[in-house]
């Protein structure tokens, strides 16, 4: 069994960027709506999952901004035109039956962290995969969590799973988190150590593994290897990466109710379906809605039985 997790907020925040505005007669634009659709579709595509959640930055400060005033201070503000597609993503996300969620006070990959969790104590054989516009949740990367994410523009897609990370990063999944805290993560304002770059975070982990450890042995005197600019650098910043490793960290401790039965995916009406995306504007799109196996659609027609459709592959590339 696959369960797929959508990282809304950052793959919104990647078809905005990545494909030219888009409006409808309305002069509404629909762009990042659009672009979120195709990267979805193509997701259900490719991995069948038995399951689909969605999860929501909610709009408003974070404990990780309680904490430190300026986390994602430098961030430059999306226009009115991005978080206007907000509310069209759920509405179409809803007509497909997919549950949402978002908890004021936490980030979505603090709720992804959490379904993860949640998920993985109940069903340690289901296959998870991240749907997302980022590599924040690199993180979270085990045997059975991947990281579904764009590549270049909307059209390429690529997996994470440990042996990508290690190939790209040159490290594990579990030492993600540390390499922010010491080299640091400007897009989040995430200060680490100042006079750390990212190949020396690097060769620091590979070297002792993580940050713990690190400090232990230049306080133990047992770092004799390591150039004394450096073990001063490290010192001096110690209790500032200690902080960022705290922001850089996801909580898998959210306050909310994930049952991952109730996000059994394909239980939706594939004619609703239809009319929102026209609805949109969305034309181009009709054609690549997971269809439904033709028993379901007769059942969908016949109002007097109940049934709940399967999801069939057959969509077109």
């Amino acid at each position: 069994m696959k369960l797929l997790i959508i990282d809304s907020n950052a793959l919104l925040h990647r078809s905005f960027h990545a494909l030219p505005p888009l409006t409808n007669k309305k002069g509404e634009e629909t762009g990042a709506v659009y672009g979120f659709l195709l990267t979805l579709f193509k997701a259900i595509n490719d991995l069948q999952p038995d399951f689909i959640v969605a999860t929501f930055d909610f709009p408003a400060p974070t404990f990780r901004h309680k904490k430190f005033k300026e986390y994602k201070a430098k961030r430059v503000k999306a226009p009115e035109e991005f978080y206007q597609q907000i509310p069209k993503t759920k509405e179409i996300l809803k007509a497909f039956s997919i549950p949402l969620f978002e908890k004021e006070g936490f980030e979505a990959d603090d709720l992804i962290a959490t379904i993860v969790k949640k998920s993985q104590e109940k069903n340690p054989q289901l296959e998870i995969y991240i749907l997302t516009g980022d590599l924040d949740t690199l993180q979270l990367v085990s045997e059975k969590t991947k990281v579904y994410t764009l590549g270049r523009g909307v059209k390429e897609t690529v997996i994470y799973d440990e042996k990508k990370i290690k190939g790209r990063f040159n490290l594990e999944s579990r030492q993600m988190v540390d390499f922010k805290a010491l080299s640091g993560d400007p897009s989040d304002n995430i200060p680490g150590a100042k006079g750390i770059g990212k190949k020396t975070a690097i060769d620091l982990l590979k070297k002792y593994d993580n940050l713990e450890n690190l400090y232990q042995k230049i306080e133990e005197n047992n770092a004799k290897d390591l150039k004394s600019r450096i073990k001063d650098i490290l010192l001096k910043n110690k209790e500032q990466v200690f902080f960022s490793q705290i922001l850089a960290k996801t909580r898998d401790d959210a306050p909310i109710d994930f049952n991952l039965e109730e996000s059994k995916f394909g239980n939706f009406n594939r004619r609703k379906i239809e009319e929102v995306l026209k609805d949109f504007e969305f034309f181009s799109l009709l054609n690549r809605i997971p269809t439904l196996e033709a028993s379901t659609i007769q059942n969908e027609e016949n109002k007097n039985q109940a049934c709940l459709p399967s999801f069939k592959n057959s969509m077109k590339s």
